[in-house]
């Protein structure tokens, strides 16, 4: 169905892979459909069906290659997050003015004053002293992995757990809640995959996780939570965040996004990255010989296996992109995955190469949105895969992964590996 607004510009696009169905993406990220959209139609249109429950939409344009990708993400002004947030499924209209609070979908100027209130919280300082906290954690899990012996899943066994709980320290969510926090994360990422029922609303359809009456049991805890925090202030964020001069629903948002987005970025990345490491033997020898630097393998890690599949604008106005016009109104879909493999930026890009400098990816986004927590997700992921070597002699394939059904964020629900001593 395409968008009525574009009637008086046609655009024929024939025969175009889809990368829209949820379903494709938990088989492995479609490099081949992505390859073609961006060789045959960098902006195309994707139509939008009913799918898992959920309703037809209008459609939208995908957007593939990696100049265009960061056009879109450093253009707020033609390319919106505030009008129609940032999903590619169009919220329930009564559900958009509660989404709007949330930093990640507003455009400047009101995202800025947000991003600035919490960046003096997210300090480096604050950051870089969970580092010895999060080597022991890392070794820790690792070393209880790699003790059980035979195969171990790696998602259940360590990353989730390492995740989880480096959240909830930098938070300062007590360690008695951290299971509330990967429920609440796994109803909002995981409400497309099967394995996650939805929950339906009267009439039998399925509620957006993101609605008010899903978040309304996280809200609580987060106002309970700043209120102990202004009685027993500790150096943790959420006391920086109660008392920052937020009002609540601006704290509450924040700490939805925290909880999501700074426990999913680790979450996802940390067995995706082992999983590209696993899969290519040369690549890994060098890593545990200390060939590559640490720091320089964490970001192609990210490039080859970023957390974020995609991310949605809407078009303010009427614009042109790669030669194509789009509609005021219009969704426009960056597709990281596929901009991160642009053979146009990266040479043989889907070629593993952890000494790959420049690597100008876009896990983390581009432009006023770029990902307020890169520096610790950074920081998480490099600790984790020193000691990976240091506590490992190796790490082996056992079986196929897992991977989540989503369109939105590219996680792996297991993946199976040996861990032999060094």
């Amino acid at each position: 169905m395409r968008s009525p607004l574009l009637q008086a510009w046609p655009v024929e696009q024939p025969s175009l892979p889809d990368v829209f169905d949820p379903r494709i993406h938990a088989a492995g990220p479609p490099h081949d459909a992505f390859r073609t959209l961006r060789d045959r139609a960098p902006v195309a249109w994707q139509e939008e069906p009913a799918l898992l429950g959920w309703p037809a939409g209008p459609g939208f344009w995908a957007v593939t290659r990696h100049a265009d990708v960061v056009r879109v993400l450093k253009d707020p002004g033609t390319y919106s997050s505030w009008l129609g947030a940032t999903q590619i499924r169009d919220p329930d209209p009564a559900d958009l003015p509660f989404i709007r609070r949330m930093m990640l979908n507003q455009d400047p100027p009101d995202h800025g004053r947000l991003r600035r209130t919490v960046s003096r919280a997210l300090t480096p300082g604050r950051i870089g002293r969970f580092e010895a906290t999060a080597r022991t954690r890392a070794r820790r899990l690792l070393l209880a992995a790699r003790e059980r012996g035979g195969t171990t899943d790696l998602v259940g066994a360590v990353t989730d757990e390492y995740a989880l709980l480096n959240l909830t320290d930098l938070l300062g969510v007590p360690a008695a809640d951290r299971d509330l926090l990967h429920t609440w994360t796994e109803r909002v990422i995981a409400y497309q995959d099967p394995d996650e029922p939805p929950v339906l609303d009267a009439g039998g359809n399925p509620v957006n996780p993101r609605s008010p009456a899903m978040l309304a049991e996280m809200f609580a805890y987060a106002r309970d939570l700043a209120a102990h925090k202004r009685r027993h202030p500790a150096d943790d964020l959420m006391t920086a965040l109660a008392t920052g001069g937020l009002d609540d629903p601006e704290r509450e948002m924040f700490f939805f996004l925290l909880t999501v987005a700074g426990n999913d970025t680790v979450r996802s990345a940390a067995p995706g990255g082992v999983l590209a490491l696993a899969a290519d033997p040369g690549e890994r020898r060098r890593f545990w010989r200390g060939e590559v630097d640490t720091a320089t393998a964490v970001d192609e890690l990210l490039r080859v296996h970023p957390p974020v599949l995609s991310f949605r604008r809407t078009a303010a106005r009427a614009t042109e992109l790669a030669g194509t016009r789009i509609a005021a109104g219009d969704k426009v879909v960056v597709f990281h995955g596929s901009a991160n493999h642009d053979e146009r930026v990266f040479a043989d890009p889907h070629r593993l190469d952890l000494g790959r400098r420049p690597n100008p990816h876009v896990s983390f986004g581009d432009g006023p949105h770029v990902c307020l927590g890169a520096h610790f997700a950074r920081l998480q992921l490099k600790v984790f895969y020193q000691e990976l070597r240091a506590v490992c002699g190796e790490v082996e394939l056992a079986g196929p992964p897992r991977r989540l059904v989503s369109n939105f964020i590219n996680g792996l629900k297991k993946l199976p590996v040996r861990l032999p001593a060094p």
